[in-house]
């Protein structure tokens, strides 16, 4: 049983609602194994829909803005300090709340255990990175020292957030019950989820998927609001051909999860969506961030590296994430093949050899216990 700690995880909403949605599911899961959660965010309004039940365990914060006070008054922070600190994605905490930390750590002589939580890659660094101290040279907590944690795919990494239980809770869904749920329409079409940006393929995509389905079937594209249905709306709009469409509200987390369990085949954008899919074990397609040096691509191919993906799901991934280059490189039409069986097997033995390590939670658990 882990001792009940304070944790304070600090967040920052840059774009999409990845950040928020990583640092929700860590404080969740977290808080679902006993320990107590302050989540630090400047702005929690996308929790309103992603987490509407909120979660015992887990008080929101708000960050507050360059200028504005701190409040630690108002948090209990002098009888419940934080006894572990979590930057997340390499955001800062505020100096404040360090000094305040600082102070109550010379009174008391126990210093919080410092986590500056990094990206998700499959890249080689990781590795040599991960668990790493960094001394902090400056600022009220010099002479400190804040520890990389890397999320990754193997037993060398920080691993991947997987609440206990999730796999048994998708092996007892109802599809059929689901959808009648949500009041979608279905009448045994093969499922395609779409949760992207804009890819240039996407009207390609839209195209086969009308004439020709899915391994033989028609389709419903099941469509995530915000970035994905604009995209998908302007493309029909301007009279491209589509399959069935339904444009789904904004899903918690809990219903997203659904979606994905429910599909045959799932588009995903970003980090927390892509290990979602990944605990789906269903063929998966994923639109990586574009960063403005191509850096992404690289990542792209350690992640298709791990996935073991068969050469027909790494020529998809080259056109729908834009890599261009020689006939080689495999960049061409984003082309869905006739079978999906390929696509299939690599997922489903992927979150076998995943579910074999322990998970992120329970990693960064070990590692703080380690430290303290």
């Amino acid at each position: 049983m882990n001792r009940r700690l304070q944790w304070d995880i600090f967040c920052k909403v840059i774009d999409n609602f990845g950040d928020i949605g990583v640092c929700w599911r860590l404080a969740a899961d977290l808080a679902s194994r006993g320990q107590t959660i302050r989540l630090w965010v400047d702005d929690a309004s996308a929790l309103r829909w992603m987490a509407p039940a909120g979660c015992e365990g887990v008080s929101v914060l708000p960050w507050p803005q360059d200028g504005e006070p701190l409040d630690l008054d108002a948090t209990e922070f002098s009888r419940h300090p934080p006894d572990v600190l979590v930057e997340a994605f390499g955001c800062e905490i505020a100096p404040d709340f360090v000094a305040a930390c600082v102070r109550i750590a010379g009174a008391t002589g126990i210093k919080p255990v410092w986590v500056n939580l990094e990206y998700l890659s499959a890249e080689g660094y990781v590795e040599r990175c991960h668990a790493q101290p960094s001394p902090m040279q400056g600022g009220p907590a010099a002479g400190w020292t804040k520890w990389f944690f890397y999320p990754g795919f193997t037993g060398n990494t920080g691993g991947l957030l997987r609440e206990p239980g999730l796999l048994e809770r998708q092996a007892g869904f109802d599809r059929a019950g689901w959808f009648q749920a949500q009041g979608i329409a279905w009448d045994g079409e093969a499922l395609v989820s779409l949760f992207c940006y804009e890819p240039a393929a996407l009207q390609g995509l839209l195209a086969q998927l009308a004439r020709q389905g899915l391994q033989g079937r028609p389709v419903r594209l099941l469509v995530a609001d915000g970035r994905a249905a604009d995209a998908v709306r302007a493309l029909v709009d301007a009279g491209s051909k589509r399959p069935a469409i339904s444009y789904l509200p904004l899903l918690s987390q809990t219903e997203f999860d659904h979606l994905l369990w429910a599909c045959d085949l799932n588009f995903v954008r970003g980090e927390d969506s892509l290990v979602r899919a990944l605990w789906a074990g269903k063929p998966m397609v994923w639109q990586i961030y574009p960063q403005h040096d191509d850096a992404h691509q690289a990542k792209l191919q350690a992640f298709l590296d791990m996935l073991q993906a068969p050469p027909s799901l790494r020529a998809f991934h080259a056109a729908w994430n834009g890599q261009t280059g020689p006939p080689t490189s495999g960049a061409g039409p984003a082309q869905l093949p006739a079978d999906l069986h390929a696509w299939q097997a690599a997922a489903l033995a992927a979150r076998t050899r995943l579910t074999a390590e322990d998970d992120l939670a329970t990693r960064l658990l070990g590692f703080v216990a380690k430290k303290r």
